[in-house]
């Protein structure tokens, strides 16, 4: 007979009991399961990209818009501008990207409830900002995108918005050894700033980033490029600055380079190649027993089930809801999903002569950073959750134990089983790191910069953004004239 049918009395509380068990069992299930869902749109945004169908994976993107929630509107503009990026529409990407770097501005300041509510539940309520690193992509990939469209002072302001975004990142982390600085945001500032004219500008920023590369050598795998170097010694001769020179020459000997007035007849072509995929975040579960009985329990479920599938998350759920002795703990892991290209070549091909090769280098490895950033805050992060997961055993004790009493004395036992199941499973099943992340960026940047004779090229690479099939590219070059390519290699 249906649970529903009539309404339970006193005189059948065991019906009730019954009843109800069932009733928010499910909804401890449906909790839990419903927790790690999200992010499905990567995996198609992902074999999309693969093939260089970077329209479908934009859609993939766009088709899940509501499952980002308002909580996560700034992660959605950083996904959707990346994909709009590589799919060649740059004004849409930008609008996205400035829609989030304005979202982020709002949310430098939060609101006391939307803390609270989160330390009930979980980080995932809190409105999602980006880890520093992740904000100045923002205007990295905002300034390339009017370099694309050939918008030069469009860009320059990006380049002056990043050279703010990080003295302010700088004044306010101490800690030299964290990331406050950006070695290739410094060095796209310098290429911008000398595609436009402004060699003295250029040169600061070279200077800024070879700096920075420096003092980030010891985690962020990435050295200064050797390019960078060429820059160095270029613009200190072009400025005249003799003693910057000389000193350049002694620390890169043997580095080839062309002189300002060598170049000025001659075209720019820099590649940007994302490669790989940016690492995923998933749970590291920490389930503490408080009683032998639970030791036992925690230690045969781990060895029997992995709690990050939502299927056994739900019954771990039900299970230490039921023994009301196990606390969980979530901390976010960092999940590397590494290139396998260390190295691009793209191929100019002219109408006449030899083809032309060009060599990038890694400049930025996305990876590092995520994993600099996580490590910073993991150990905030950890007394967070700790303190999260000890006060909703605390509610759950106190509200079984209010429970039982209200019931009495022939009512106590399944009253309180059921509130425990209630109370306990429901602080297991909510129990959820914050897995968020820009998962549309690459795992490393590779760059280069080639000065070729003007003229008309066809252009090979491994995959092409924009118009045009992907792996290739028709330009033509006037001299002076700086282009971007920018290309997607997953592997």
């Amino acid at each position: 007979m249906s649970c529903f049918v009539s309404r339970p009395t006193v005189q059948d509380p065991a019906r009730w009991g019954v009843c109800l068990s069932t009733i928010l069992t499910v909804s401890i299930l449906l909790t839990a399961s419903g927790c790690g869902s999200f992010g499905k749109h990567y995996v198609q945004a992902d074999k999309s990209l693969l093939v260089h169908d970077y329209q479908r994976a934009d859609a993939a993107i766009k088709e899940a818009e509501d499952e980002y929630g308002d909580k996560s509107r700034v992660l959605y503009g950083m996904d959707r501008g990346m994909t709009l990026h590589l799919a060649g529409d740059y004004k849409q990407s930008n609008l996205l990207l400035e829609q989030s770097d304005d979202e982020v501005e709002r949310l430098y300041t939060r609101k006391v409830r939307t803390e609270t509510a989160a330390f009930l539940t979980n980080d995932n309520a809190l409105p999602y900002e980006g880890d520093p690193y992740e904000q100045v992509m923002l205007n990295v990939v905002k300034a390339l995108n009017y370099a694309m469209l050939g918008l030069w002072q469009e860009s320059l302001v990006e380049a002056r918005r990043i050279d703010h975004r990080l003295n302010v990142l700088s004044d306010r982390v101490k800690d030299k050894s964290a990331y406050r600085e950006d070695g290739f945001a410094r060095y796209l500032t310098g290429i911008l700033y000398e595609s436009t004219g402004d060699v003295n500008n250029a040169f600061i920023a070279y200077r800024k980033a070879y700096e920075t590369y420096d003092s980030m050598k010891g985690w962020s795998r990435v050295g200064e490029p050797r390019q960078l170097q060429s820059d160095l010694l270029r613009t200190t001769d072009g400025l005249h600055l003799t003693s910057e020179f000389t000193a350049y020459e002694r620390a890169f000997p043997g580095v080839p380079w062309q002189s300002v007035q060598a170049q000025q007849n001659l075209a720019q072509v820099v590649v940007i190649s994302y490669n790989g995929r940016a690492p995923r975040k998933e749970d590291q579960f920490l389930d503490l027993p408080i009683s032998m009985d639970a030791l036992q329990l925690v230690l045969i479920n781990r060895a029997l089930t992995n709690p990050n599938t939502p299927e056994n998350r739900a019954k771990d759920s039900v299970l230490y809801g039921l023994n009301g002795r196990v606390v969980r703990v979530a901390l976010p892991k960092l999940i590397p999903q590494p290139t396998q290209v260390p190295v691009d070549i793209v191929t100019l091909n002219a109408a006449s002569g030899d083809p032309v090769l060009v060599k990038t280098e890694p400049v930025h490895q996305v990876t590092a950073l995520a994993e600099k950033s996580l490590s910073e805050r993991l150990p905030g992060i950890a007394v967070k959750a700790v303190a999260r997961a000890a006060t909703k055993y605390a509610m759950a004790e106190a509200a079984t134990r209010g429970s039982q009493s209200a019931a009495g004395q022939k009512n106590a036992d399944w009253v309180g089983l059921l509130v425990s199941l209630i109370a306990h499973g429901y602080a297991v099943a909510s129990e959820e790191s914050d897995k968020r992340s820009w998962r549309t960026l690459p795992d490393q940047i590779h760059l280069a910069r080639r000065w070729v004779s003007p003229g008309h090229y066809d252009v090979r690479g491994a995959g092409f953004t924009g118009e045009g099939p992907p792996g290739s590219r028709s330009l033509s070059l006037s001299p002076g004239q700086t282009v971007f390519l920018i290309q997607r290699v997953v592997q």
